[in-house]
């Protein structure tokens, strides 16, 4: 069972980042935040606690993984990337600075999302530079559905955060010093698609930036039932 979220996580952690339900598979039975301030204070802690896990671990792949497992969301505790197909953005206009290359350099795009238990916690725009990684690992992004920190795990990266933004705050502004906190409504909490967004570098043994990644998160992150019990 999970440990009941506090008030003082809500308040104790960092700054925030990352995904709403998207289409993919639904759970059976969908678990029910109700909007009331206990819930909404559960929301906000464990938002702020998988953003303080993925801000210190360098990938979010396994990040993923573990709070899936730790919060029995899957039979399986194992998330895979399902690649978007067809879709191409443009290198961001600072890209090309934060990956240290060229105009010519080429450099690749590749959008998966990330899913756990037919639950999509994370989709994610990465652009790397082909000619950073090996011939083995260009192969296999191209061809399969990998993940592609695990990938590219065999270079022993690192992970540089440039932003890390809570996009969603189940509290309203100022709810900690004008008591304005939300009454019970008994409706559903709603929450929108994106609740947590990062944007990354990955650099290799040798400090040269490989990948320029912006991960957004799911409010599916959220997909079981609160600790605390609903009191109408």
């Amino acid at each position: 069972m999970r440990r009941p979220a506090t008030w003082t996580c809500a308040l104790g952690l960092g700054s925030s980042l990352l995904l709403a339900p998207l289409h993919a598979r639904e759970p059976e039975t969908p678990p029910v935040w109700h909007d009331d301030a206990t819930s909404r204070f559960e929301a906000l802690a464990l938002l702020q606690s998988l953003n303080a896990e993925l801000l210190s671990h360098p990938s979010a792949t396994l990040t993923l993984e573990r709070w899936c497992g730790e919060h029995h969301m899957a039979a399986e505790a194992k998330v895979v990337a399902e690649r978007v197909q067809g879709e191409d953005k443009p290198l961001p206009a600072d890209g090309r600075t934060q990956l240290q290359i060229g105009p010519d350099e080429p450099v690749r795009y590749r959008r998966v999302q990330l899913t756990c238990g037919g639950h999509v916690l994370s989709e994610a725009d990465n652009w790397y530079v082909p000619s950073r990684l090996t011939e083995a690992m260009n192969h296999e992004l191209d061809t399969t559905d990998t993940p592609f920190g695990k990938v590219v795990q065999a270079l022993h990266f690192r992970r540089q955060t440039l932003s890390a933004e809570l996009l969603w705050s189940p509290l309203p502004k100022g709810w900690e010093s004008e008591a304005n906190l939300p009454t019970s409504s008994g409706a559903v909490l709603s929450m929108p698609h994106h609740v947590l967004q990062h944007r990354a570098l990955l650099f290799d043994e040798s400090n040269r930036a490989f990948s320029l990644v912006v991960e957004s998160y799911t409010s599916q992150v959220l997909a079981f039932a609160p600790a605390a019990p609903h009191r109408p």
